[in-house]
């Protein structure tokens, strides 16, 4: 018994005396981007072509939601207008920058048009210039009204028509004559006017009569203007096409189709 007891003990000795072996542990690397995308630039930077300004002195204010402007890209109000490039010399830029808007030319889009630099002069009658040509848009401001609350007269001596133009296209306004559409421009570009086809004021009852070579002229403070009839359509009621801004200078009319509730007259003419 004593001897069993010996050998238990030298072998819990030996067990103590051995060398101890240290734990080892394997650790599989994360997964790409586990923790996040890193923030450094993993290649150089390059030269822009050409060079493009992105300080403050070109930053623009976006333009009011629906107005006129505000489906063209590069629109609005300089943020600091007396940095702009050539602020000082004729007047202070509000609309600057490179678009690809697809002006409008006689129904064609205008050769060259992607990449138009836009820049509109405040108080300047000619609306949007890309470089030497104009994608008209003139604003109504006050100054534009008449007495009597008109913004000008329409005539088309083929149906005999003489008739006020009035600012907007709601119902009250159509009872006073013919009505110009808020979003479209009152001189350069494209000017859009509606006015009923029957009863009392039906001043567009004949609109869809008028062939081409037909005139048109609409006299505003700015001037008078004589137009030539290129088309006449009839066109889905939700077909707002005719109201794009345009290159040229042309005057889009609308009115309603008898007895047709879902179609629209529309007679397009261009200046001559």
């Amino acid at each position: 018994m004593k001897f069993r007891k010996i050998l238990l003990t030298l072998a819990l000795c030996a067990m103590c005396v051995g060398q101890a072996s240290a734990l080892e542990y394997t650790y599989d690397a994360p997964e790409d981007y586990l923790f996040g995308r890193p923030t450094s630039q993993d290649g150089p930077y390059t030269q822009e072509d050409p060079n493009v300004d992105r300080s403050k002195s070109v930053a623009l204010v976006p333009p009011g939601f629906g107005t006129p402007t505000s489906y063209l890209p590069g629109s609005g109000e300089a943020l600091t207008p007396n940095l702009v490039p050539g602020a000082l010399k004729g007047g202070l830029v509000n609309q600057v920058g490179s678009v690809n808007y697809p002006a409008i030319d006689n129904g064609a889009q205008a050769p060259g048009s992607g990449g138009i630099t836009m820049t509109q002069i405040p108080g300047s009658p000619s609306g949007i210039v890309q470089g030497g040509s104009v994608v008209g848009f003139t604003d109504v401001t006050d100054d534009l009204y008449y007495s009597g609350g008109h913004l000008g007269t329409l005539k088309i001596p083929a149906i005999g028509l003489s008739v006020k133009v009035y600012q907007g296209t709601d119902s009250k306004t159509l009872a006073k004559g013919a009505g110009h559409f808020a979003e479209t421009s009152i001189w350069d570009g494209n000017i859009c006017v509606a006015a009923h086809n029957r009863g009392v004021n039906a001043h567009f009852g004949k609109i869809h009569t008028l062939e081409p070579g037909d005139t048109i002229t609409l006299t505003t403070k700015l001037g008078t203007r004589t137009y030539s009839v290129s088309s006449v359509e009839k066109v889905s009621e939700t077909d707002t096409s005719g109201t794009t801004t345009t290159s040229d200078h042309r005057i889009t009319l609308y009115t309603c189709v008898r007895d047709e509730r879902d179609f629209r007259w529309k007679v397009t003419a261009l200046e001559q």
